[in-house]
């Protein structure tokens, strides 16, 4: 199905944003439109876009996640800067 990867786009920024609920429509030319539902009314949050673009206008869309850093990825990049010659 075409919109499965926009379907887990906005189920990642539902779980990234407490409080809030988005939705997405898939609207007759094809295009999708992403909406909030704030006090049982839905608000349009930008244009009608592309899949592929609709995506990456969810991922960009509320708070977004830290990436995690292991001990061995901190120690690595630590070995990556270079020292200063004396």
């Amino acid at each position: 199905m075409r919109s499965t990867r926009a379907t887990a786009a906005i189920a990642r920024l539902n779980e990234r944003s407490p409080g809030r609920k988005y939705l997405m429509v898939i609207l007759g030319n094809g295009l999708f439109e992403l909406r909030e539902r704030v006090d049982g009314v839905d608000h349009a949050l930008g244009t009608p876009l592309p899949l592929d673009e609709f995506v990456t206008f969810v991922k960009a869309t509320g708070p977004q996640i830290a990436p995690r850093v292991t001990k061995s990825d901190a120690a690595f990049a630590k070995q990556l800067i270079k020292k200063e010659k004396i």
